[in-house]
This record gives structure tokens, C-alpha cells and sequence, in this order.
């Protein structure tokens, strides 16, 4: 019997990958003789060693690697070793950075690579469901995408629906499962509208804690889903809309078509609902769109108040038209992940600036952090209009690079505590509210700390009394203003992850 080990090596700890479960089960269903299989789930952040060892640990006769961009570089160091280790070892690789770029891993020293696809099999074993523990699930209801966008890898691919039934009964394997999260990595979700809201229907009447995440073109919506999204009960659906950009030229310039007026709309009317975590994205780089223009993509997008605004910057992947055709002297990096480094458009030093917004971005906004803070300093500073503009500065000023959660607090207080008309009290009061909705109470840095301790009392006692039941120390501070301020640290917000906050006189 063969020993077959099929890698994943994942972006995160709490990332799955479908992908060798679906070769597992193939594995199962169709090969001639039995062979003794086992799925071995990694990620990036861990020690090449660690990796190396974990496989050589199951001595495989058989070596399958699944690769992507966010493993393409890592992968080679790990790949060296293992040939060398396991030289007797059949290696195969397969997923996209090896399918579309063949000579470089058979000149590593591969033996296979898999391209193309395997017939749809269902991944959803006992082991498989038993190995999610909390991490994001992946399911797949199409593959391919109707639309021809050049930088993706799905652009133009020929588009298959797998059976309704079949999808219905793995969502409701997944609904009662461990996961965190349930993904759909569908290219564009709602293509097909009447097949998308039978789906969204069937999930928003299932009994489940779960969340399903989709991938969605935000003009493609009817009145019709609209309305049964409304429906949905707070936080069982996440919606990404990919709007990339709001300067035509650059849209035509890469095949993507959308309608940016009823995008907008439609967006809009979704976070009315308030019940569906809305996220959009941008991507920074694309043909003919300079500094100016991305500042008004970045303040179009950002005016539509979604919970996250994803600010990413392009890339030229193995397989896509954009790499095969790059006719527009963008120049990129050519490692993984592959992305742009200067365009006629753009130069170094604007794209450092974009780097730096998208770090101040992805570090408050995007995580929930500091909300009310940035609302004050938006309308004192007059930037409700030029949001860009505030993550900018705050990016320039205070960079993220991992440092601990109060550090980064107290220095973006002290950045923006210098701003004109700002009042240095109310800063810190809504820097203490957010303090309190975002981390659950933890431990507040000491520039926070205010109020007497006879003060702190009151304001535990306060919060006690109302809520009725014992709390921790840090979850009710006192406020500049002498206010007291606490938080239901057991009422969390399903859909924005924030946690309530109670003021009380």
C-alpha cells in the first residue's frame, strides 16, 4: 500500500485547504488499489524545519504539494529539502502557481505537476470536518467566471454550476460543523441570480451559528435578493464586492465591466440592512489610474460605509492575461507575490505613500479599531469628504509593524491630539469607548488610565448594578468628562465583531 501525503501550506493558522481534501477523496473513489492517505495542513508562519519534518515524519512514498501565491515563496527552500531528504519520493505539485508556470518547479526538481481539474468529488468527510476546530471552511457551488478581468486567474474560464442538491447538502455538512466561517470560492457568486438566491434562501432558513462568506458583483443584485437579504438574521452572511477601482479608463483597460452608479446603490441600500458585514475592494496599480484618480476610487469607496475597505495593489500572476500582455510598461516584481513596483501612472514614491495608507487602513478601520476616534478627528479636521487624506497622514506618521495594540493606540492619540481644533479630552473619550468595544475590556495602556480609584469603583459598581452581574476590572473606566463608561463584554455585535458600550452620566 502507497503512502501518499498530500501539503497544504496555508496563509494563516486559521485558513483551510480544500483543495487537498477534494485529492484525498479522489484519492479514495478512484484509484485502482487502496492507498493509505494523509492530509497535512500548515501555514506560512510556520518554521520551514517544522514543515520539513512533520513530512518526513510520514515517510511518503507520494508527495503532493498544493501551491498558491501566498506559499509561492516559501515553497523552494522547503521543496530543496524535501527532494533532497526524500529522494526516492514520487513529488507532485499542483494549484495554480505550479499549473501556470511548470518549467520553474520540473526545473526544481518535481516530478509532476496536476494541471487542470479533478471531477467533482465531495471533500466533506468525518476527518475532514473533524480537522476544521474553529478555522474558515471552503465550498465551492460553480467554478470559473462569465467575466474576463485581466488580472485574475478565473478571467474568462469556462463557467460550470455543480448540482443544487449537492451544493444544499454540503452547506448543511458545514452549517453544522466547527468552522468559523463558511467561504464560497465562487468568482463571482451571483452570476446566475436565480441560482444565487435559492442558495442565499436555503441559508438564511438553516438553524446554524455559522457564518457564509461570498464573493459577489454588487450590480448584479435584484430588488428581489435585496429584499431577501434583508431577511437574513445579523451576521449569518458576509458579501465582498470587488468594485477595484472608480476610474473608467483603468476598468476598460483590465475587461472589468461593472456598473459603478448601481453598485454604489445597491451597496448603500445593503448597509441600510445592517445585518450583513459588507466588504469592497480596490486595487491600487491598475493601467492609466495615477495618484489623483486612486484618491477618488479610495473616498468614492469609502463614503459607502462598509465594514471593510480592502485596499490591495496589482498583481501579475502566473496565467493571467494582464502578465501574458502586460502592454502597459508596468514593471513588477518578478518574486512572489509578483506585485507592481512602479507604471507610467504610478512611481515608487507614490506607491510607498499607498503602502503606508493601506497600513493605517487595514490596522483601524478595517479591524474595527478606533472607529469613533476617526469619525471626531474627520469631521474636527473637516476630511469627511477626503477620508484619504487622514489615513495617509496616519499612516506616514504611525506605522503598525506589529507592535502591541496600546502602543499603537497611544501613539495614534498623540498624532492626532495634535491636530487643530481637536480637544485632547474628547480624543481620549472616544479613544475609551473604542478601547472598551473593541478588545473586550483587556488591560487599558496608561495613558488611559484616568479617575480616582474610589472613581473606578463607582464606575464598576455602576456597571454591575445595570448588567447585573459581576464584570472584570477593566470593562467600566472613568471619562474625562466624569462620565462612566462600560461595556456588555456578552453582547457582541454579529456583524461588525464590536462589542456594546454603555455611557451613563
Amino acid at each position: 500500500m502507497l503512502k501518499i501525503v498530500l501539503l497544504a501550506i496555508n496563509a494563516k493558522y486559521t485558513h483551510s485547504c480544500l483543495a487537498v481534501w477534494i485529492l484525498a477523496e479522489a484519492v479514495r473513489l478512484f484509484s485502482r488499489s487502496p492507498h493509505d492517505v494523509e492530509v497535512i495542513e500548515t501555514n506560512i508562519n510556520q518554521s520551514d524545519e517544522l514543515i520539513v519534518d512533520l513530512v518526513l515524519g510520514q515517510k511518503p512514498d507520494v508527495l503532493c504539494i498544493s501551491t498558491y501565491i501566498w506559499n509561492a515563496g516559501k515553497l523552494p527552500g522547503i521543496f530543496s529539502v524535501l527532494r533532497e531528504r526524500l529522494p526516492d519520493t514520487v513529488i507532485v505539485l499542483g494549484g495554480p502557481e505550479a499549473s501556470n508556470n511548470p518549467d520553474y518547479w520540473l526545473g526544481m526538481g518535481a516530478d509532476h505537476i496536476f494541471k487542470g481539474e479533478i471531477d467533482f468529488v465531495d471533500p466533506y468527510t468525518d476527518k475532514y470536518l473533524a480537522a476544521l476546530k474553529g478555522k474558515i471552511a471552503y465550498i465551492e457551488a460553480s467554478r470559473g467566471c462569465p467575466f474576463k478581468c485581466a488580472f485574475c486567474l478565473s478571467g474568462g474560464s469556462a463557467l460550470q454550476f455543480f448540482p443544487l442538491d449537492v451544493v444544499k447538502e454540503q452547506i448543511l455538512k458545514l452549517s453544522r460543523s466547527d468552522a468559523r466561517t463558511v467561504k464560497f470560492v465562487d468568482r463571482t457568486f451571483n452570476c446566475n441570480k436565480q441560482r444565487a438566491y435559492d442558495i442565499f434562501e436555503y441559508i438564511i432558513n438553516l438553524d446554524t451559528d455559522r457564518c457564509f462568506h461570498f464573493e459577489v458583483a454588487a450590480d448584479l443584485f435584484d430588488d428581489r435578493t435585496l429584499t431577501l437579504l434583508e431577511s437574513a438574521p445579523p451576521g449569518r452572511l458576509q458579501l465582498e464586492a470587488g468594485l477595484q477601482s472608480f476610474y473608467e479608463p483603468s476598468l476598460k483597460a483590465v475587461s472589468r465591466k461593472t456598473d459603478l452608479l448601481l453598485a454604489e446603490e445597491n451597496i448603500r441600500r445593503l448597509m441600510i440592512f445592517q445585518n450583513i458585514h459588507v466588504h469592497v475592494d480596490l486595487i491600487a496599480g491598475l493601467p492609466y489610474e495615477d495618484y489623483n484618480s486612486f484618491q477618488n476610487s479610495f473616498n468614492r469607496a469609502y463614503a459607502l460605509g462598509t465594514h471593510t475597505l480592502q485596499l490591495g495593489f496589482l498583481k501579475f500572476l502566473h496565467g493571467s492575461t494582464l502578465r501574458e500582455k502586460n502592454d502597459y510598461s508596468i514593471i513588477y516584481d518578478k518574486e512572489p507575490p509578483y506585485e507592481i513596483i512602479s507604471s507610467p501612472w504610478l512611481n515608487t514614491d507614490e506607491l510607498k505613500i499607498l503602502k503606508q495608507t493601506e497600513n493605517a487602513l487595514q490596522n483601524t478601520y478595517n479591524k474595527g479599531r478606533f472607529l469613533s476616534v476617526i469619525e471626531y478627528v474627520q469631521h474636527i479636521a473637516d476630511l469627511e469628504q477626503e477620508p484619504f487624506l487622514l489615513y495617509k497622514n496616519l499612516g506616514e506618521a504611525v506605522p503598525h509593524n506589529g507592535k502591541p495594540l496600546g502602543i499603537y493606540a497611544e501613539q495614534i492619540f498623540n498624532h492626532f491630539v495634535k491636530i487643530p481644533n481637536v480637544n485632547p479630552n474628547i480624543l481620549l473619550e472616544h479613544m475609551l469607548c473604542d478601547w472598551l468595544s473593541m478588545v473586550k475590556g483587556n488591560d487599558m495602556p496608561k495613558f488611559m488610565k484616568i479617575g480616582t480609584k474610589q472613581q473606578k469603583k463607582q464606575a464598576i459598581s455602576i456597571a454591575q448594578c445595570h448588567l447585573n452581574r459581576i464584570i472584570r476590572r477593566d470593562e467600566a473606566t472613568v471619562l474625562p468628562s466624569g462620565k462612566t463608561a462600560y461595556v456588555d463584554s456578552e453582547n457582541r455585535n454579529p456583524v461588525t465583531g464590536l462589542y456594546k458600550i454603555y455611557i451613563h452620566a
